[in-house]
């Protein structure tokens, strides 16, 4: 009977451990998420960001080896005077194209800075200047593959595996603990009962 409590109990702060790493993450995307909304927002023409931080999803091969196609690439909000030959920026080209690639020489005509550009798996360079108002930002890393299940996640099909279904999850676990805690109180509270009739009929 000892084990078969110590085991329950055991069980239970598992799930308990569990459930909260799974709403302190929740918290976390649902503040970045509402950040970078309100961003767009405010600032349309540039591409939201979560304390200096913007991720991007790989969509071609330009930069391979080094950058994968369906990569997520992190980038840092910098300053264009602080950027130098040989780093890695994204820019942007269209109002919802944004490029990953390397710059091959930084360009400054009186005092006015640019850079010139070419992805690692083009032959050539890129043939548009990259003037510092269509900088996002500075390459910090990438996650491998990633960006495949970001643009997975945005379907109905991602949204109901990885968001609903874990909610869902989570909501009936909570549920089943409120039930089993009321159960236990109530247990309890007929046992308090059960002595105090045995004292007061002695």
């Amino acid at each position: 009977m000892e084990n078969e409590v110590s085991g329950n109990s055991g069980l239970r702060k598992v799930f308990n451990v569990v459930g909260l790493a799974v709403c302190v993450l929740l918290s976390l995307i649902i503040i970045v998420n509402v950040t970078m909304i309100v961003k767009s927002y405010l600032y349309p023409d540039k591409v939201p960001d979560f304390m200096g931080y913007k991720p991007f999803i790989v969509l071609s091969g330009s930069m391979e080896p080094t950058i994968l196609t369906g990569d997520i690439v992190l980038t840092k909000v910098t300053e264009a005077e602080d950027i130098a030959q040989n780093d890695i920026i994204t820019f942007r080209v269209e109002r919802d194209t944004a490029v990953t690639h390397r710059v091959t020489e930084v360009v400054n005509e009186d005092g006015q800075i640019s850079f010139l550009t070419k992805g690692d798996a083009n032959v050539g360079s890129d043939a548009s200047v990259v003037t510092p108002d269509m900088l996002e930002g500075k390459y910090l890393g990438r996650v491998g593959g990633l960006g495949r299940l970001a643009i997975f996640l945005q379907t109905p099909m991602g949204l109901l595996i990885f968001v609903v279904t874990p909610l869902l999850l989570f909501i009936i676990y909570d549920m089943v603990m409120r039930n089993r805690r009321g159960r236990k109180n109530s247990r309890e509270a007929e046992l308090e009962a059960e002595l105090a009739a045995l004292k007061a009929a002695q």
